[in-house]
């Protein structure tokens, strides 16, 4: 048997070396100002630290030259496990950087110094709660071991939220490290605003409380050639707070620290190890590594030389046996212990530092027969009422979530009632169940966010029409008309135009009056109502037996309008809202027994709005516009013309989008002529009439959502 244990204690203290220094990298950020902090005297001095264990708290107390004022800020990394204090006004005079601890939870200190301040990095077994106080010259810090719920990977825990407010964010910057690191540096304008970070999926979680985000900070980085685990860095505006997205790929680790206002996310690459299996690797194992070479060597024989070489507690079953051979160089142990336990079969459970090693159907057998005790004793458990006063949600929506027979939150014997007069609920269940409840309520119990959407419909036209017209007349008498006697041939439609009862010499002793003969009537019409501006001239002989009437009109229109809705409505989150303003036009309608009726039809501006606001603060429309207007006349009475739009858009808080446009143009050229004459060079107006129409009209729908809380806030 061979066991290799590769420097192990030398390996532990450069992990721990190198941990601490990617923590102390920001308090040396913070010493830029170093000739005015020299030239000061150091007002305190940190000169010894212990530790002692009592029951599951260690205690360590840190001794200062002088009393110190309040306890040092600090912040706690759960993955590694780290603590760090910063100590203002402060020098290490206890002779050493690096402290080793024997007892308690506590492996290692690691105090630096930069300036004016001290840093001290506490190496932690496990993670552990901490409570600073200062007893006399003393800082003792108290460290207890953290729940279950609390010692995830990514729990992070940085000063607490103000009550106060007014805090922000002053500047985004992205930085590469030497070793190929992502670093994200945030300027803060407050020291003491409350952090929380944590890892959601592939994506790294920093919510800045009470903390507002300038417009100009509002943006994705995209970071992706920078050569890091980051890709791209997104920061927005959430409720009260201010939110920055961090998107890493491939295999990585970060790491958070702050030093005065500024605030640090390092996200680092995992490099695979070529020393490791390829085939068979789990991403968790990464203890140390060891060798192994046995022939024929009893299975829990080899058990105890793992928990030898790891100090756990391995607690083996008496149905465990047989034996194996194998041959395993620089493995880590956890590997090798995976490999032994599936090659026989086996299983384990681990509880604290204990593993439990037992077959497969032992071990499913034993947890099926501990659900089963729970469960039956969840039948006997007493059942207790609680009343829960509703804010924001409606009680018997409440009541649907809690009582849904699909997906049950209360036991069997739970039950829910409601009291809608004074929006209460009343909850009878298991006190395991009762703080489910109690969560769900606080989860679905919020202020509903509110959304003011603004629309504004733009219609313009551009309208040109242009007519152009003539009259031609002729007639001839075969008589002189000035002695009274008609006689004579007229040629022509008779349509006359004009009286020539006034012209000189027109008219004898018993005048008569001659209606001029119009054998072309191609006038131009009128536009819009508006009759044509007309130029006549007639030509005669001097014994008034003929004439020659010639009647220009024409007519140009120039219309240019806009139009200018903007409809406005404000609405909670994913609530519809509508907003109409209009004219109802009466019609006859006919009905079964053949009598009529009136009835009403809309033409109105109308706006319809389902807002949905994103984790993002981004906001999804799903609108619908209606701008309808009187059209024609008709027989059946007025005509609607009709201006729709239906649609969902993603639009950001605050921004505007154009969801629809309609750009429409007509040009038409009318000729009415006489064949033949109406083609003739300059004659031919005489014998035709013209229209020339050019439209242009042009329909854009804008929309621009924003979010009332955080506008206000903004302000």
């Amino acid at each position: 048997m061979t066991t290799t244990t590769r420097g192990m204690a030398a390996m532990a203290r450069a992990a721990w070396r190198a941990a601490a220094a990617a923590l102390l990298a920001g308090l040396a950020l913070a010493a830029a100002p170093q000739a005015l902090a020299q030239a000061q005297a150091q007002a305190n001095s940190i000169e010894s630290v212990s530790s002692s264990q009592q029951g599951n708290v260690t205690y360590l107390r840190i001794g200062l030259r002088n009393a110190p004022s309040a306890a040092p800020t600090g912040f706690s990394v759960s993955s590694p496990p780290r603590i760090a204090f910063d100590f203002a006004g402060t020098d290490n005079r206890t002779g050493r950087n690096s402290l080793e601890l024997p007892q308690g939870d506590v492996r290692s200190v690691a105090i630096v110094q930069a300036g004016d301040r001290s840093r001290m990095v506490l190496n932690l077994k496990r993670p552990l709660s901490y409570t600073a106080s200062v007893e006399g010259n003393s800082v003792v810090v108290a460290l207890e071991p953290v729940a279950a719920a609390e010692s995830g990977p990514s729990a992070h825990t940085f000063a607490r939220a103000s009550a106060k407010g007014g805090a922000a964010l002053r500047d985004i910057d992205f930085r590469r490290g030497k070793e190929g690191e992502g670093r994200v540096v945030v300027d803060l304008s407050d020291p003491g605003v409350g952090v929380d970070i944590r890892q959601e999926g592939r994506t790294i979680v920093v919510d800045f409380l009470n903390a507002a985000l300038p417009e100009n900070l509002r943006r994705r980085l995209d970071v992706g050639d920078f050569g890091t685990p980051v890709t791209a860095v997104r920061a927005f505006q959430r409720g009260d707070g201010a939110r920055l997205v961090i998107e890493p790929q491939g295999d990585w680790e970060h790491n958070a620290y702050q030093s005065d206002t500024q605030f640090v996310v390092e996200v680092k690459p995992v490099r695979a190890d070529p020393a490791r299996l390829a085939r068979g690797m789990q991403p968790g194992d990464r203890g140390e590594k060891l060798s192994l070479n046995f022939q024929t060597i009893d299975v829990r024989a080899l058990l105890q030389v793992i928990a030898d070489f790891t100090n756990f507690n391995i607690v083996t079953s008496d149905s465990v046996a047989g034996s194996l051979t194998l041959r395993l160089k620089d493995v880590p142990w956890d590997q090798a212990l995976d490999i032994i336990l599936q090659s026989k079969g086996l299983d384990m459970r681990k509880n604290g530092n204990v593993i439990l090693v037992a077959p497969r159907d032992e071990i499913a057998a034993k947890e099926k027969l501990d659900f089963e005790a729970r469960a039956q004793i969840s039948d006997i458990e007493p059942v207790r009422t609680e009343t829960f006063q509703l804010n924001y949600q409606k009680a018997d929506a409440l009541h649907r979530l809690l009582a849904n027979e699909k997906q049950r939150v209360l036991s069997k014997r739970g039950s829910v009632v409601v009291d809608e007069r004074t929006n209460k609920v009343f909850v009878q269940d298991t006190s395991a169940r009762l703080e489910e409840v109690r969560k769900i309520i606080a989860q679905v119990d919020v202020p509903v966010r509110q959304v003011l959407i603004e629309a504004r419909i733009v219609e313009a036209d551009d309208r040109f029409t242009r007519n152009l017209g003539a009259r031609l007349g002729y007639n001839h008498v075969g008589a002189r008309i000035g002695h009274g006697l008609g006689r004579g041939t007229v040629s022509g439609n008779l349509q006359g135009a004009h009286d020539l009862t006034n012209l000189p010499g027109a008219l004898g002793s018993g005048g008569t009056a001659l209606a001029n003969t119009n054998f072309v009537n191609l006038p131009a019409t009128n536009i819009s109502g508006v009759n044509p501006s007309s130029f006549a001239i007639s030509l005669f002989n001097s014994s008034l037996t003929k004439f020659l009437n010639l009647e220009l009109s024409a007519l140009e229109a120039d219309q240019r309008g806009k139009v200018v809705s903007s409809p406005r409505v404000l609405t909670a989150d994913q609530g519809k809202a509508i907003i109409e303003q209009g004219t109802e036009l009466p019609y006859q309608q006919a009905t079964s027994s053949g009598a009529t009726s009136i009835s009403f039809r809309k033409a109105n501006l109308k706006l319809e709005v389902t807002p949905q606001i994103t984790p993002e603060g981004n906001v999804i429309l799903a609108v619908e516009v209606n701008r309808d207007a009187v059209g024609q006349l008709t027989p059946a009475g007025y005509a609607i013309d009709t201006r729709r739009v239906q649609t969902q858009v993603l639009v950001e808080n605050g921004g505007t989008v154009v969801i629809g446009g309609i750009y429409e143009q007509t040009e038409r050229n009318n000729v009415n002529k006489v064949p033949l004459l109406g083609d003739l060079p300059v004659v031919g107006h005489a014998f035709k009439n013209t229209s020339v129409t050019n439209n242009r009209t042009e329909l854009l729908v804008f929309l621009t959502p924003r979010v009332v809380i955080e506008t206000a806030m903004a302000r």
